[in-house]
């Protein structure tokens, strides 16, 4: 490996020495650093060819083999060993027979987690990555002041190996105790203590403070939040855990503007009211105005009790406007909800009512009263901007109908919609989805429009418009008892210096029908443009109808679970 050249006039000779003799050290050091520790370094030294030109210095280098760790250990100190193992302190039994399974799944997944297992390469770098996340992992775990005791790395330049040792001192561990509040003026503390979910003195792990965080940012009754843990080993057992808050606004007014690919152009304003009648309940008005779609829905629900549920009340109006048809529905919700971090349910009896009218002037009138649970659970990287994962919705729901020429009776209606997420090799990423839906019901029956379903648009069959995928009734689309769609894609960022902006191709099937027997999917191929921002992932769409033959363009914002 050649240096470079230094002039005679630059240093004098002594210096110029010193340098040469001091080279093979420094690179020999800065090759340990990177894991070789048997380096070959060798330094020759010749004079310039004419008198006054520099000599010149050639070092050679042969790194060798790079070492590998071939021995792991590490161990716990302080209550978090004294709890996995069993210990007999002076409360008694600790260990998993005495019900401190926390203490010994911690210390599985701890050893379990290490990021410097035998085999792996040495290097400074990732050695003191691996320490630094180690003892994170402790701390988020609620050991909080944990801190290591000793560590050391054991080198044999012979055998290119290294072992490492390493112990750490959990210290105390931390658990839920009084939980202070400071900023409240106009909510509760009940509602506060609800929304941490956790029990008196469990432990205090850095997913349950963020947890915690998160759902009274979710609530909607605080601008901003901070949840943290006092760290006074003193009271480690019966741990202060400080939230400071500011409430957000009683009243709130939103204006908004919009357009999409569906319904075309809209604007809406929406009333939020944080203490319904001075109670603690809150209160939802929005109006929403567009081009094809018209809607009017409010809704009043009570703070979350200690299981995470809220009652709730609602109601809603909403006009359609399809290219063979216009909707009119009306709804009336009593209900109970839960919403937590990966599971949401939803418990509500529900009085509906719809009128359909066609362009060739039918009107058929539809009602219904119906019980029915929405469940959702997901497990996604990111909520906004998700690359692995899955989410699951399923609807479920029975009641009775009548309508206009129709007899009277029980039905059923079931729904689910599965949508998986996966990065596929080093920069591409796939997205997958699977729709089905199914209305049962006798002969001569029917049931309001919003039970049904059609096809097409953004979020459904790509290539087709907003909901004209579905049976013909009487030389118009109407809305099916059965639905299918399905989608796959794979998406990828153009360039590494823009790893926001994707490029994606897929392709969609599916459709609405009578039955499934007579359900035909339709296909839409097509690529698109990505741009995943901060708030979401902004979507444009070039699809193809294999129906219709014809190319259409889709725009969305955000992502639809």
């Amino acid at each position: 490996m050649r240096l470079g050249r230094i002039g005679r006039d630059d240093v004098d000779d002594s210096e110029w020495a010193r340098l040469i003799d001091a080279a093979p050290a420094q690179v020999r050091e800065l090759l340990q650093t990177e894991g070789y520790f048997a380096p070959q370094v060798s330094v020759t030294r010749s004079p310039g060819r004419a008198t006054g030109q520099p000599d010149k210095v050639r070092l050679v280098v042969a790194p060798g083999a790079r070492a590998h760790i071939s021995r792991v250990t590490l161990e716990a100190e302080g209550e978090l060993e004294r709890g996995a193992t069993g210990a007999t302190g002076a409360t008694g039994t600790t260990g998993t027979t005495g019900g401190n399974a926390h203490a010994a799944a911690t210390l599985a997944q701890w050893r379990r987690a290490w990021e410097l297992p035998v085999g792996s390469d040495f290097r400074n770098a990732s050695w003191s990555s691996a320490k630094s996340a180690a003892l994170a992992r402790l701390r988020a775990a609620g050991y909080a002041l944990a801190a290591w005791t000793g560590t050391g790395a054991d080198v044999n330049a012979e055998r290119n190996e290294v072992r490492v040792f390493l112990v750490a001192d959990s210290g105390p561990l931390f658990r839920l105790g009084q939980i202070q509040i400071e900023g409240l003026a106009a909510q509760d503390a009940e509602t506060v203590l609800n929304l941490a979910y956790a029990r008196r003195g469990v432990p205090v792990t850095e997913a349950l403070l963020l947890d915690f965080q998160e759902r009274l940012q979710k609530s909607g009754l605080f601008e901003t939040v901070n949840v943290t843990l006092d760290p006074d080993p003193e009271k480690a057992a019966d741990a202060a855990v400080l939230v400071r808050l500011r409430e957000a606004p009683l009243q709130v007014y939103t204006f908004g503007v919009g357009i999409s690919a569906n319904t075309g152009p809209r604007a809406s304003v929406e009333h939020t009211y944080r203490r319904v009648f001075g109670l603690p309940a809150s209160s939802r008005i929005k109006i929403e105005v567009g081009q094809k779609r018209q809607a009017w829905d409010a809704e009043i629900s009570t703070r979350p009790d200690e299981g995470l549920y809220r009652n709730l009340l609602g109601g809603a109006v909403e006009r359609l406007v399809s290219d063979a048809d216009v909707v009119l529905s009306q709804r009336l919700r009593l209900g109970r909800t839960q919403d937590t971090q990966r599971i949401e349910r939803l418990f509500y009896l529900e009085g509906e009512r719809s009128s359909r009218r066609t362009n060739a002037g039918d009107r058929n009138d539809a009602i219904a009263l119906s019980l029915n649970f929405h469940g959702g659970w997901r497990a996604l990287d990111s909520v906004v901007l998700p690359t692995m994962g899955e989410t699951l919705a399923i609807q479920v729901g029975a009641g009775v109908s009548n309508g206009t020429d129709a007899k009277a009776g029980p039905f059923a209606r079931v729904y689910g919609r599965l949508t998986v997420y996966r990065p596929l090799g080093r920069a591409w990423y796939g997205q997958a989805r699977l729709e089905l839906g199914q209305v049962i019901l006798g002969s001569n029956m029917v049931v309001p429009e919003s039970l049904k379903w059609r096809a097409g648009g953004d979020e459904s069959v790509r290539g087709y418009a907003y909901r004209v995928l579905g049976p013909q009734v009487d030389g118009a689309v109407g809305s099916g008892l059965s639905l299918f769609t399905a989608s796959a894609e794979l998406a990828r960022p153009f360039l590494d210096s823009l790893p926001s902006l994707w490029g994606a191709v897929f392709v969609d099937a599916g459709n609405a029908a009578a039955s499934f027997n007579a359900l035909k999917p339709v296909y839409g191929l097509g690529v698109g443009v990505r741009w995943r921002s901060p708030v979401g992932s902004l979507r444009l769409d070039l699809a193809y109808g294999t129906e219709t033959r014809k190319p259409r363009l889709h725009f969305s914002v955000g992502i639809a679970f």
